[in-house]
């Protein structure tokens, strides 16, 4: 059994940005990566995937973009070519190839198994991500079995789909980008909407998110919102990006030809029932839009900037549709269901009272109630961006001190 410092679960941007933290500060430590740098970006996203935030955003501890197009949007293998960069800038320890197997205490240090060999840790962080395994909801199991469906993580591209029609569920980033790409390869889509968040892709002469950025909003901490839990729970943004920088939301698909529908609430063989909630989810979104729109606009005059960016124009309200709320999949010609309803995490290796009643890491500020056991890259972990590559950098720079005030055994040191 080798005995280390500290060991860092998952070697994507929140595990390497942990690692040139520990580095920083002298911290003896080791990641432990299932795959390989960057896993998921490799053979869990879409071929066509690129990042929603510009990449000017992108920014690591010691590290950011230095490419041609501050502005543009990273595609997927230029992702993993970030990261692989990342972690050779400071010589990360990286032992890829190792999947964790368990973790407990042990003598009053951590015991981490692999299914290579065992390991003795005083500190663990926990960072093997937000977007861990698709969550498909109950219904899906009523689905008769000539109906493929397919989650994001295993979705390449549409070539890959059986012929024929397509439902898509959900209508944030992931649903509304996938809707897009398979009906533009000459497929019929139906989306099926639930919540989500509408924002322009630019704003007065900016992207929308460089406006945000400057605003601190990715920055508010979590003490600062009123309902933490529910700050969690929002949807992601509903936006693309592209080498045009275009907007994308339930008007231009609608304009594209996508049937939509209401929320998805139940299937049996078949048959899909859909909520009558289409016009009230749309006037939710575009109600949040105007306000957050307006917000921008406030920062604007308070900063004297109205002068040196372009006017407002007019904001262009979605008018929802008549929405069918039942469908025979197998008449419509839809042969395959594609679930875009988020992620969940699972943590079936750790073995510590560490989980709440639905199965997520109990933290606060990614320090958990196990003493030396850390989370790192959670959704508002401490911050709204926590789980973006902008915003890990503070939050592992904020775990890193911790466990450098730490002795060896584990004692919070005064």
């Amino acid at each position: 059994m080798e005995s280390i410092d500290t060991i860092v679960v998952g070697g994507g941007q929140a595990g390497l940005a942990m690692s040139r933290s520990l580095k920083d500060r002298g911290i003896d430590h080791v990641v432990l990566e299932r795959g390989r740098i960057g896993e998921r970006w490799r053979s869990e996203r879409w071929d066509s995937l690129r990042l929603l935030t510009p990449n000017w955003q992108a920014r690591l501890p010691g590290w950011s973009y230095d490419g041609p197009d501050p502005d543009g949007f990273m595609s997927r293998a230029e992702v993993i070519t970030y990261l692989e960069r990342y972690a050779a800038s400071f010589s990360a320890r990286v032992e890829e190839g190792v999947t964790v197997t368990g973790i407990q205490r042990s003598g009053g240090r951590f015991r981490v198994d692999t299914d290579r060999r065992p390991w003795s840790a005083s500190n663990v962080v926990v960072a093997s991500g937000e977007c861990d395994l698709p969550n498909v909801p109950a219904v899906a199991e009523r689905l008769s079995s000539d109906v493929t469906q397919v989650v994001p993580t295993h979705y390449k591209n549409p070539g890959e789909l059986p012929a024929g029609g397509v439902l898509v569920v959900g209508a944030s980033a992931t649903g509304v980008q996938l809707a897009a790409e398979i009906h533009a390869s000459g497929r019929p889509v139906t989306l099926s909407v639930g919540r989500h968040t509408r924002l322009p892709r630019t704003y007065r002469g900016r992207d929308i998110l460089w406006w945000l950025d400057r605003m601190g909003i990715f920055s508010q901490s979590a003490a600062d919102v009123r309902d933490l839990e529910a700050s969690r729970a929002q949807p992601s943004l509903q936006l693309i990006g592209s080498d045009d920088h275009r907007s994308i939301d339930l008007g231009t698909l609608r304009a594209a030809g996508i049937r939509l529908v209401g929320q998805t609430l139940a299937a049996d063989g078949s048959r899909m029932r859909f909520a009558d909630d289409l016009l009230e989810t749309v006037v939710a979104a575009d109600t949040k839009l105007v306000r957050q729109l307006s917000a921008i606009d406030d920062f604007i005059r308070l900063r004297g900037l109205e002068g040196h960016v372009p006017d407002p124009g007019r904001i262009v309200l979605y008018d929802a549709p008549e929405a069918p709320e039942s469908l025979d999949l197998r008449a419509e010609g839809i042969r395959t269901v594609l679930w875009a309803t988020g992620y969940r995490r699972s943590y079936p290796w750790l073995n510590l009272p560490v989980l709440d009643t639905h199965g997520e890491l109990r933290h606060r500020d990614g320090l958990t109630p196990v003493p030396g056991l850390y989370a790192l890259g959670l959704r508002f972990m401490r911050r709204r961006n926590s789980n973006f590559i902008d915003g890990v950098g503070e939050d592992a720079s904020f775990v890193a001190d911790h466990i450098a005030g730490r002795d060896r055994t584990g004692r919070a040191v005064a």
